[in-house]
């Protein structure tokens, strides 16, 4: 395991971020779609003898916090405590970490909730267009597995899947630690040695490291999931984006900030402002090692998609063509500067930024480079970005509303697959 440390005696806190690669979602063996995430909770619902109340409520006593999630390629566990708690902290983390129970008993309720949650999901637009797209967009690739899984997946496994999937994955040769507060080096390195000497490897060799590239979208592919209660029509669109590691995800921040990022963007101004379709329109960047997704979101009333639609495509026509002029630029810039102060506030973020930084082979000074870089991105730049990322003939088109209602404002935007709600999956 490669430990990272900063010592910060601003406060009496320390705090850490600890990632396993190879044991998120990416990795889940074949029919097990959900087992990481379900694992990451079942880490926290009993150990070492603790019942999962008994884990929460020394927390509680501690005054502590300690999440453990499966993302897409690692597992996670972060948490902070005041400096006086924290050998019980590491002490507690170690033992979800390293001796988790695994209950019967646990895993067919926390099952058992992952299906009603799907179901939840499925009942509100707003969140199951996300699942859909991702499934679609994905389809076939690692990163479509869902943390939360399917109804099918979910029912066909079994606790003695998800010990198999830790005993594999989780594993010290994988792992990245990353701990900043108020505490000597010489104490975390005996407390860490204490704790941490009798995890070893498995004979199995590593998780591979290199996933495959993120497929292509070819022509204007569609899905619409028919909801005949809906009525409001809610889409995804999207398409490649860029990968975690980019030479030009400075100028890519500023981009999708002018068109999608922030409450002024274009896209909110003219869908919401200014033609009051919706209440809200955004677009994102997600990254990955191997790529990445650029998407645009939002919703509006029935007999309105097709007007939302199209005039999304021509705002991300008009700045693939023209670009942004230079007082957008300059606001845009400022803007991504100041959100950059907020992710280093806290012990437990900047433990992040360290363990995201190794985790992708980044320099240390790769903040300080990346505001810089910012700073120095122009019009062309930008414009060069969204020329790139602007999907105008290849992406995917993702529409969660009535069908009987809107099949026919949306035949002009892509071919189109017709699914129920009601399907099991996404």
């Amino acid at each position: 395991m490669k430990v990272f440390y900063l010592q910060d005696r601003s406060l009496p806190l320390v705090g850490f971020r600890l990632l396993v690669n190879g044991a998120g979602t990416a990795a889940e063996p074949d029919g097990l779609e959900g087992a990481a995430d379900l694992m990451a909770e079942l880490m926290m619902k009993g150990t070492a003898g603790k019942s999962a109340l008994q884990v929460a409520e020394e927390l509680d006593e501690l005054g502590a916090d300690l999440q453990i999630n499966a993302g897409d390629e690692f597992l996670s566990l972060s948490g902070q405590s005041l400096a006086k708690y924290w050998p019980e902290l590491l002490s507690l983390t170690c033992d979800c970490l390293l001796r988790p129970d695994f209950s019967e008993a646990e895993f067919i309720k926390e099952t058992e909730r992952r299906i009603d949650q799907i179901k939840a999901i499925k009942d509100n637009p707003s969140q199951a267009v996300a699942y859909y797209f991702r499934k679609a967009y994905l389809a076939g690739h690692p990163f479509g597995r869902l943390a939360v899984g399917s109804e099918a997946s979910l029912q066909a496994m079994t606790v003695k899947d998800i010990r198999a999937f830790y005993r594999s994955a989780v594993r010290p040769d994988q792992a990245l630690l990353a701990v900043v507060g108020d505490v000597t080096p010489a104490d975390l390195k005996n407390q860490l040695e204490k704790k941490f000497s009798l995890w070893k490897k498995s004979g199995a060799p590593a998780p591979a490291a290199v996933l495959p590239a993120l497929p292509l979208p070819h022509g204007k592919r569609g899905l619409l999931v028919d909801k005949p209660d809906a009525s409001q029509a809610y889409f995804m669109l999207g398409a490649p984006g860029i990968a975690a590691v980019d030479q030009h995800a400075a100028a890519a921040q500023v981009m999708n900030t002018l068109f999608g990022g922030r409450f002024t963007s274009r896209l909110n101004k003219e869908l919401r402002v200014k033609r009051g379709l919706t209440y809200g329109a955004r677009s994102s960047l997600e990254s990955w090692r191997p790529g990445g997704l650029f998407t645009i979101s939002s919703y509006t009333r029935n007999e309105k998609i097709g007007e939302m639609l199209q005039v999304s495509l021509d705002l991300l026509h008009q700045a693939a063509l023209l670009g942004f002029d230079e007082e957008e630029v300059i606001s845009g810039r400022n803007y991504v500067l100041g959100q950059f102060p907020p992710k280093f506030e806290t012990l437990m973020s900047k433990a992040r930024a360290y363990t995201d930084l190794a985790f992708y082979g980044l320099p240390f000074d790769y903040y300080a480079g990346l505001l810089s870089r910012v700073g120095s991105s122009d019009r062309e730049a930008i414009h060069a970005q969204a020329r790139r990322l602007m999907p105008h003939e290849n992406y995917v088109l993702v529409v969660v509303g009535k069908a009987e209602e809107i099949r026919e404002q949306l035949a002009p935007f892509a071919d189109w697959e017709i699914r129920s709600i009601t399907d099991d999956g996404f």
